[in-house]
């Protein structure tokens, strides 16, 4: 597969996981109940699952690793960050405010996943 195939599964897949996460995280806030639908449950690990390959793809051919260039290293801590504060936002925390502050965190951690991955530095913008 091209890098630049690949490269469109992966961001189209970046947009579905996060506009995703939000759905969810609307679900949580207004206790619906469709956040136990099947759908709720499963399709999320599948985009997230096709992400992460993708990545791996993209690295691979792009010859990058996260032990030797800061910036995926920075990626993939932020990535373990999103996903603590997204399991607190879906799940874990015990309180509507709490689960907000870490949909916030997650949401915020996501930006600086994608502003390392255009700067191509662990710095991001900054």
């Amino acid at each position: 597969m091209s890098y630049d195939v690949l490269k469109s599964i992966h961001v189209s897949c970046v947009a579905i996981s996060i506009t995703g996460f939000v759905l969810r995280v609307g679900l949580v806030w207004t206790g619906s109940p469709l956040l136990g639908s099947r759908v709720a449950r499963i399709a999320p690990h599948l985009v997230d699952t096709v992400l992460l390959a993708s990545a791996i793809g993209l690295a691979a051919i792009a010859g990058v690793a996260p032990w030797r260039d800061t910036w995926l290293a920075a990626k993939v801590l932020g990535l373990v960050a999103y996903v603590i504060a997204g399991s607190f936002a879906i799940r874990r925390a015990r309180t509507r405010g709490g689960r907000l502050a870490a949909g916030v965190v997650a949401i915020a951690v996501f930006l600086y996943i994608v502003v390392v991955a255009f700067t191509k530095s662990p710095r991001g913008g900054w």
